[in-house]
């Protein structure tokens, strides 16, 4: 299998929709853009409270929509709203992967880090990183059996 050549050159650039919340990863992902850092232009973001009120199907259904991956901005430890929502994150990760191999796409298409308040730069890094990655398997397809 060979990579895909890199966005820019009028090759796939990959759509990624990232969950991100409203009191911790947010202002991370507002100061990249703010400090003019750059990444894909296929990053879509959508916040909400925690990360452990995801529901496994809403990865799935981005996946069935077209986006090529789905990026879980989680907020680890920091989260004002439940003690365990690093552990209810991780779950909901584990049971989204299940989904979309079920589904017939590569469960590798949905990542999650712990993207902190001042965390802008790790967020570039990691969106530069995952775009990457997801070129190297092409667009989201249902794996034929």
């Amino acid at each position: 299998m060979t990579a895909a050549p890199a966005a820019g050159d009028g090759a796939f650039a990959p759509r990624i929709l990232v969950f991100s919340t409203n009191n911790i990863s947010d202002p991370g992902i507002d100061l990249a853009g703010s400090s003019h850092l750059h990444y894909s232009p296929g990053v879509t973001v959508i916040n909400l409270p925690c990360t452990s009120g995801i529901r496994p199907g809403w990865v799935l259904y981005a996946m069935q929509q077209g986006f090529d991956g789905v990026f879980i901005a989680a907020d680890g430890e920091e989260c004002a709203y439940l003690p365990d929502c690093a552990r209810r994150t991780a779950g909901i990760m584990t049971d989204a992967q299940r989904l979309l191999e079920a589904d017939g796409f590569a469960p590798e298409r949905v990542r999650m880090a712990a993207i902190c308040s001042v965390c802008a730069e790790p967020f570039t890094n990691y969106m530069h990183e995952y775009s990457k990655a997801l070129a190297a398997l092409g667009p989201a397809r249902k794996a034929t059996a």
